[in-house]
């Protein structure tokens, strides 16, 4: 089995708060290994769960946080520009992990909550439904007819996963306080609980069934300031809902979101 693992920031354990996660913060190298950390976790559980090949995707901002001379060297690595896609080589693989990923915009309590860009979006819809990060990754993975199996963050963010995806093998490794907070498992446990979830979800991911998505898909986009949006002159295949709300609509979530 090859499994893929796409991993963010925020939910990453040992973060707390935007020093971690901003390449101008204080605390951002700390960060950057603590990631590494939880991907070799990862990988270690996948492993041990009888994955053959793992593939991880950098999948934070510019996608060069990872300290690639740490990782489990059975890692293939993705990082830098993906191009067009979100995910590049996703369709070699047969199950997806979203790691250190966080909840939604707006979710009371959350650590660091926000989808996609804190900036720039407000809220996210995805065929009428709310959506977060998770959602719009596990409609992609969807796009394949692939299930996610196994993702990690806080409470918050495990909550959405279970709300989207039921069976879906949650590791929480921390729980948020505020945008700006959390309670953090210690690193060995935290550790410890992924790679075990890891193991867990690889042994299981026959029977998690992949994301339902209603297609043609539909993802509406509310952004915080008027200027952010579309020319809908110049992107025909963009509709203008008003002057800071807009849709696209495509077969595919991927084709959708990517716009």
């Amino acid at each position: 089995m090859k499994i893929y693992v796409f991993c963010d920031m925020e939910g990453i354990s040992g973060i707390s708060g935007s020093d971690y996660v901003n390449t101008g913060g204080r605390c951002y190298q700390i960060g950057c290994r603590y990631m590494t950390w939880d991907i070799n976790a990862c990988v270690r559980g996948c492993f041990n769960g009888g994955a053959k090949t793992v593939v991880v995707r950098d999948g934070h901002g510019s996608g060069n946080n990872v300290l690639w001379d740490e990782l489990d060297p059975r890692v293939e690595m993705v990082q830098g520009h993906g191009g067009d896609r979100r995910m590049p080589g996703l369709e070699q693989c047969d199950a997806l992990i979203l790691l250190g990923y966080h909840a939604m915009a707006g979710t009371p309590g959350a650590l660091l909550d926000h989808t996609y860009s804190s900036e720039s979006i407000q809220n996210m819809w995805m065929n009428g439904r709310l959506v977060g990060e998770f959602g719009i990754d596990a409609g992609i993975a969807a796009d394949l007819h692939m299930p996610v199996i196994m993702t990690s963050g806080d409470d918050k963010l495990c909550a959405e996963a279970k709300d989207w995806i039921p069976q879906i093998v949650t590791a929480q490794v921390k729980a948020g306080i505020a945008c700006q907070g959390a309670r953090l498992l210690p690193k060995e446990a935290a550790h410890r609980l992924i790679e075990e979830k890891a193991a867990e979800a690889v042994k299981l991911a026959g029977k998690i069934r992949p994301l339902k998505v209603k297609r043609p898909v539909t993802i509406r986009t509310e952004v915080v300031e008027r200027r952010s949006i579309p020319n809908g002159f110049a992107r025909p295949d963009v509709k203008i809902i008003d002057g800071r709300t807009f849709e696209t609509t495509a077969e595919t979530v991927e084709k959708a979101f990517m716009r």
